[in-house]
């Protein structure tokens, strides 16, 4: 189980209502709604504003939903628990000059840690394109060097700063395509899925101490669409196990500043 999504915002330029990689365009009504949203919207409010407003389902993963804009131009990728969505829009800001991420990105932070990642619509390419673009990315290339230096610094600096880091994501749906040709490289950070998920169901005191509650409200909400589905009931015995980990974090908290 490896979700594809992936707490804390990471770029460094920001405004109040989201985490901006390059100039969101204005003039495509579809993205009103999804721009107008933030951090104390549930993400299951940002999904019916989506539908309520045209928006179409593209796709479903483990660990998020796509949604097309009315317009065709624009894609939104909503997840209930993301560590890497930071990291990612931080490399789409970071590599906006290299013309070899998606333009028009926008990181909107959600209730409890889950986020919406608007973009530019892209296409897919045949695995065999996508796959020779990863050899390249990987290989030296000179005409992609520039983007993997970038996606190096990225993935090292989360690599340091959040548990359960996965390794630079070499699946071949990451690569797509623009209408113009070009091919561009998407979403390639993720929480490594299986050490995550079973840590926080084996080992949930340990879980808890790593990973703050703010930013895993809804970590039991991913589709799980490839890897799964859920087991019945395991969502909600996650979700029990859990908030006996942060009760018992809070007591012991409270009873060492009471004997202090």
């Amino acid at each position: 189980m490896t979700p594809d999504a992936r707490p804390g915002p990471v770029s460094r330029s920001r405004r109040r209502r989201g985490t901006y990689a390059g100039r969101v365009p204005t003039d495509d009504p579809g993205l009103a709604p999804a721009l107008a949203l933030g951090p104390t919207t549930p993400w299951e409010a940002a999904r019916d504003l989506l539908v309520d407003h045209g928006w179409a389902l593209a796709g479903t993963g483990d660990g998020a939903w796509v949604w097309r804009s009315p317009s065709r131009r624009h894609a939104a990728r909503i997840s209930p628990f993301d560590p890497a969505a930071p990291y990612t829009a931080a490399l789409y800001e970071a590599a906006a000059g290299t013309g070899r991420v998606p333009r028009d990105a926008r990181l909107v932070p959600l209730d409890g840690g889950a986020s919406l990642l608007v973009m530019e619509h892209l296409d897919p390419v045949p695995a065999g394109v996508a796959a020779d673009f990863h050899r390249r990315l990987g290989g030296g290339d000179p005409e992609l060097a520039a983007l993997a230096a970038h996606v190096g610094a990225v993935h090292a600096r989360a690599a340091a700063e959040q548990p359960f880091w996965g390794p630079v994501d070499a699946n071949p749906g990451n690569v797509m395509r623009r209408d113009d040709g070009t091919l561009v490289l998407t979403d390639p950070f993720y929480a490594d899925g299986p050490a995550l998920y079973r840590t926080a169901a084996e080992d949930p005191d340990r879980f808890v101490a790593l990973v703050p509650a703010a930013r895993r409200r809804h970590l039991a909400d991913i589709p799980l669409a490839a890897s799964g589905p859920w087991k019945p009931g395991a969502q909600e015995r996650l979700r029990r196990a859990l908030d006996d980990a942060d009760l018992r974090s809070r007591a012991a908290t409270e009873g060492t500043a009471r004997g202090t």
